[in-house]
């Protein structure tokens, strides 16, 4: 069986997803680790029994030209710098999401991949759960009729991370480039991946990543957490986003923020039913002239069980069979436009139109 010999780019959190989804993929050899932490290469190493270990990513892609891929799961600073170098030695690669910390640098990867000829595929992970595939099932066979309005939340009371999360040198940004990206990709890839026009946001810097609370307040905790970390990020974000076929999304995200507890979904409203998956799916809608709730039977149908496994088993199949990818790198720019346009309209205040809008 003909294997594909990937390497991994930064071995730290995110990556032991990656790691593990490769070491249950038989047509997969983990060939290499880099990172530029001696300590944590040679931890990852000894961990994994991989032996070709590299503290430089071009030096590792010049020692090692039989390497077919590459996931990226570095700081969001460096994903392009990253992607591009790999690329160009001709690895197909898989770079975690965000695709980069703006639209610009996205797009060079994207044009990296289309010199290249080789796959650039963005870990948008969440098109991989069974319950967007279940949603997605649901709107492709027209159950929803047009959808005109949605909502989406990823809201933590207490969930800065710290380390390179707060730091916007190294992250790009807070919890809207961390956390919005997820739902904000979800929504517009089950709605068909309508186009961004216009954009409308807000971002709030006021609890300085709850750096006052006592030890033991919160559960979201970096590996690189430390006493001397930097915490220059939004607090919170919101925004609205209007798409080319009429439909508005509003969109609101926090790493900290007065609350009771934790939240985060998405709704859908169109014109013969609305969803709310939160985990569980609900559907509202109409039967025989009475209002309607409908609930799957089975919730297990929406279990987040092997998000990442799947995700890793796709990449490898558009590799050695040449599957369409589900998540290409020009829905990666997408989202980094989207992205810039809610930091620049909440810096401005004003709406920010997007691509050929902006022209007229």
């Amino acid at each position: 069986m003909e294997k594909v010999k990937v390497a991994v780019v930064g071995t730290g959190g995110i990556a032991q997803e990656h790691i593990a989804a490769y070491l249950h993929n038989p047509r997969v050899e983990l060939y290499a680790f880099c990172d530029v932490s001696e300590k944590n290469l040679r931890a990852a190493g000894e961990k994994y029994g991989v032996e070709r270990l590299y503290t430089s990513e071009p030096e590792m892609l010049a020692a090692l030209p039989e390497l077919d891929a590459v996931s990226v799961c570095t700081w969001n600073c460096v994903h392009a710098e990253c992607a591009i170098t790999a690329l160009k030695a001709g690895c197909h690669v898989l770079c975690e999401k965000p695709m980069a910390v703006n639209a610009a640098q996205a797009k060079r990867m994207a044009e990296a991949a289309g010199s290249s000829g080789r796959l650039l595929m963005i870990g948008f992970v969440r098109r991989f759960g069974n319950d967007c595939a279940v949603l997605k099932d649901f709107i492709d066979q027209g159950y929803f009729g047009d959808i005109y309005y949605a909502k989406a939340s990823y809201l933590r009371r207490c969930g800065n991370p710290g380390g390179w999360f707060g730091d916007k040198d190294r992250s790009g940004g807070g919890p809207l480039i961390d956390l919005g990206v997820h739902i904000i990709d979800l929504v517009r890839y089950v709605m068909g991946n309508p186009k961004p026009v216009s954009v409308y946001g807000a971002a709030f810097r006021e609890l300085g990543g709850r750096r006052n609370l006592k030890a033991g307040t919160g559960g979201y905790v970096s590996v690189g957490k430390s006493a001397e970390d930097v915490s220059d990020v939004e607090d919170m974000a919101a925004a609205l986003i209007r798409f080319d076929n009429g439909a508005v999304l509003s969109i609101e995200t926090s790493f900290d923020l007065h609350m009771e507890r934790d939240k985060s979904g998405i709704e859908l409203f169109g014109t013969k039913a609305g969803a709310k998956l939160d985990p569980e799916l609900k559907i509202y809608t109409e039967i025989n002239d009475y209002l309607t709730n409908v609930q799957l039977a089975s919730p297990t149908a929406l279990s987040f069980q092997g998000l990442f496994q799947k995700e890793i088993d796709h990449f490898i199949s558009c590799i050695l069979d040449g599957a369409p990818c589900r998540a290409p790198a020009e829905d990666g720019v997408a989202l980094m436009e989207i992205l810039d346009a809610v930091y620049r309209s909440a810096a401005s205040g004003h709406e920010v139109v997007l691509g050929a809008e902006a022209a007229r």
